[in-house]
């Protein structure tokens, strides 16, 4: 039951975690906006880089971006809340049972994992050239997180054994 327990429990600090996320992005947007803003328009990378003709100086890409980010982590916490209900409702009941309702969890921590991996180590980071900004740079948050998640996901893809009675 302990382990079942910190499984709920890790998905329910995963979820609380962008539910903070999401409310910090939509009730202070331009935070966050600037920050995509920056590493869109390459502003702050090596000065004569040859990888500026990458660089988004239209607002609307900036924009567009911003809200694709903002959807894919309002889509990942409401996965995750789903989780932790599914998996609360599960906690007592057989382990096939537990271990479908997991499904949702380990769906919402990969999409989590993803954003960080594919939004910002590699369209930020490597595309945009985030690593040369020292000002603008995303990396060392995006590992974090890609890390904690995955340590997360392990945690919860362990099998679980039939409760003692």
């Amino acid at each position: 039951m302990i382990t079942r327990i910190a499984k709920i429990v890790l998905i329910a600090a995963v979820a609380f975690f962008y539910t903070l996320v999401v409310l910090n992005n939509t009730t202070d947007f331009d935070s966050n906006y600037q920050f995509v803003r920056h590493v869109l328009s390459m502003d702050s990378t090596f000065p004569g880089n040859h990888g500026m003709w990458r660089a988004l100086l239209n607002p609307a890409w900036h924009l567009a971006f911003y809200f694709s980010i903002i959807a894919w982590e309002i889509v990942t916490m409401i996965l995750l809340w789903i989780g932790v209900v599914a998996l609360v409702r599960a906690v007592r009941r057989p382990v096939a049972d537990f271990s479908m309702a997991k499904r949702i969890s380990i769906l919402a921590l990969t999409l989590g994992m993803l954003m960080w991996l594919v939004a910002f180590l590699t369209v930020g980071a490597e595309w945009f050239l985030m690593w040369q900004s020292h000002l603008w740079n995303g990396q060392e948050a995006a590992i974090r997180m890609f890390i904690v998640l995955g340590l997360i996901l392990l945690i919860v893809l362990q099998p679980d054994h039939e409760m003692q009675p």
